[in-house]
C-alpha cells in the first residue's frame, strides 16, 4: 500500500501489524509475543497492539505509527523516492532490500514528513523495524538528516520514533557515518533554540541508540522496551558482571536517568502534544 493512501482524509481504516506469524491462532484469534495471552484482532488493533493482560506494546509498522500520533489528513510524506544502493556489492544485499520494500510498502526502514499533533506544525521521522530490521544505512541516514534540515528551516519541532537492530553491516562504514550525520544535523537544529523528542520504542540498539536517538531534549519510551548498545553477553563478558534482568529495558533507564518519561502508547499523541505546544507558545512569549 502506498503510504500516502493512508493518509487520505476521511479514511479511518485500521491496520495494524499483528504479531509475528507463529502468533496468529486463527483469522480472528492471536497470541501474545511476550505472554501468549490469546487476544481477538479487532481487540488488539483497538488498544493500539498492546496486550490487555501484560502490557507489552507490539512492534508497530510506520504508517500505523503515523496514523495514530498526527492529526488526520495533515501528514505530507518527505523524500519517499530515496532507495538504497550496495556500495559494497554485497551478495543478495539489494534482492532483500527489495523483498522488504514489497512486504511492506515501504522505500526503506524509515518514513519522514512534515504534519500536525494538536494543530500544531512539525516534522516527524518513524523508523521500521520489520524492514531489515529497522537498521541504519545511507538512506535511512540521510533522510533523517533531510527531515532534521527541514524542521530547522521550518523552524518547528522535529519528533522521532526509532525502532533499530542498529547499523546496517551491508554498507560497512558509511552505516556508522550517519551516526555523526545525523547528530550534527542535530545539533545545528539546537542551536537554533528549536525542540527535538526521541520516542524510542521496541528495540532501540547499536549506533541507533548510541547517536540521534539519546540526544533529544526530551528522551521519551515505550514501556518494557529494549534499549541499548551491545548485547547483554558482550556487556557481561567485557565488564564481568553479572548484569541485572532488567538491564537494557525503558524502566531500567528511567530510573538511571537516561529517559525522561515512560508513555504508554494510548496517551503517547496526547503527550507529545502537550510537549509542542508548550514549546511552541513558550518561544512565542520569548520572541
Amino acid at each position: 500500500m502506498n503510504i500516502r493512501e493512508i493518509f487520505k482524509k476521511g479514511k479511518k481504516k485500521k491496520h495494524f501489524a499483528m504479531p509475528h506469524d507463529d502468533a496468529r491462532l486463527t483469522e480472528d484469534l492471536l497470541n501474545c509475543e511476550k505472554c501468549n495471552h490469546v487476544m481477538k484482532k479487532a481487540d488488539f488493533t483497538e488498544v493500539f497492539g498492546v496486550c490487555d493482560r501484560c502490557g507489552h506494546h507490539h512492534k508497530m509498522h510506520a504508517q500505523d505509527r503515523l496514523a495514530i500520533t498526527l492529526d488526520e489528513g495533515s501528514f505530507v510524506e518527505l523524500d519517499a523516492s530515496l532507495d538504497s544502493a550496495n556500495p559494497l556489492e554485497f551478495p543478495g544485499y539489494l534482492e532483500k532490500v527489495k523483498a522488504d520494500q514489497q512486504k511492506t510498502g515501504l522505500t526503506e526502514a524509515i518514513v519522514t514528513g512534515k504534519g500536525k499533533i494538536g494543530g500544531e506544525q512539525v516534522v516527524v521521522a518513524v523508523m521500521d523495524a520489520h524492514f531489515r530490521m529497522g537498521s541504519m544505512g545511507s538512506v535511512v541516514g540521510e533522510k533523517i538528516t533531510r527531515a532534521v534540515e527541514t524542521a530547522t528551516e521550518l523552524g518547528v519541532p522535529f519528533i522521532i520514533f526509532t525502532a533499530s537492530g542498529g547499523a546496517r553491516m551491508q554498507e560497512g562504514v558509511l552505516s556508522l557515518m550517519q551516526m555523526a550525520k545525523t547528530s550534527v544535523a542535530l545539533k545545528r537544529h539546537a542551536d537554533k533554540g528549536l525542540l527535538f523528542i526521541s520516542v524510542m520504542t521496541h528495540p532501540t540498539t547499536g549506533g541507533v541508540s548510541a547517536s540521534f536517538a539519546s540526544v533529544g531534549d526530551i528522551n521519551l519510551a515505550e514501556p518494557q522496551a529494549l534499549i541499548g548498545f551491545a548485547g547483554r553477553r558482550v556487556i557481561e563478558q567485557t565488564v564481568r558482571e553479572k548484569l541485572p534482568d532488567d538491564f537494557q529495558t525503558a524502566e531500567f533507564l528511567l530510573e538511571h536517568g537516561q529517559l525522561d518519561a515512560i508513555i504508554e502508547r494510548k496517551n503517547m499523541r496526547q503527550t507529545l502534544s502537550t510537549f509542542v505546544k508548550l514549546h511552541t507558545k513558550g518561544a512565542a512569549h520569548h520572541g
